[in-house]
């Protein structure tokens, strides 16, 4: 049933994403799928641009490959299984596009408890759910 798994993750707090990574591994032993855990950097401002070093972006990713190598020697999910990627850009945009890249049968994300202006605001987990064009499990921390 769920083939491609799609897990995105906050590198700035791993420990938000255990509960669903944890998810993924179960549902990816259950139906002999794949896992691919992604972290979506942010685009540097331009107005900040001339005061990080030339490198900043290319550190940035290395940091977060190397953030993302630890996350999945713990995941408990074979090698094989287990995939990472690192994208630039809007949070939820890249989260839909990597999905529609791999042919996600499933995004399982961890979301906080909605605060009062993720009513009003949205939050990255309310518009993957509703844009995404497979299914969603938001697995609250």
């Amino acid at each position: 049933m769920f083939k491609s798994i799609l897990v995105p993750i906050d590198l700035s707090d791993t420990d938000l994403a255990k509960p669903a990574i944890a998810t993924a591994a179960t549902l990816s032993r259950t139906f002999q799928g794949t896992v691919r855990l992604l972290n979506v950097l942010p685009i540097t401002p331009v107005m900040l641009a001339e005061y990080v070093p030339a490198d900043f972006e290319s550190q940035q990713r290395q940091s977060s490959e190397d953030a993302l190598a630890i996350v999945t020697a713990e995941s408990g999910i074979e090698a094989a299984r287990i995939s990472t990627a690192v994208r630039q850009g809007g949070i939820y945009h890249e989260i839909l596009e990597e999905a529609a890249e791999i042919g996600a049968d499933l995004i399982v994300m961890t979301s906080h408890r909605p605060a009062m202006r993720t009513y009003f605001l949205g939050s990255n987990a309310g518009h993957v759910v509703r844009y995404a064009t497979c299914s969603v499990l938001v697995v609250r921390h």
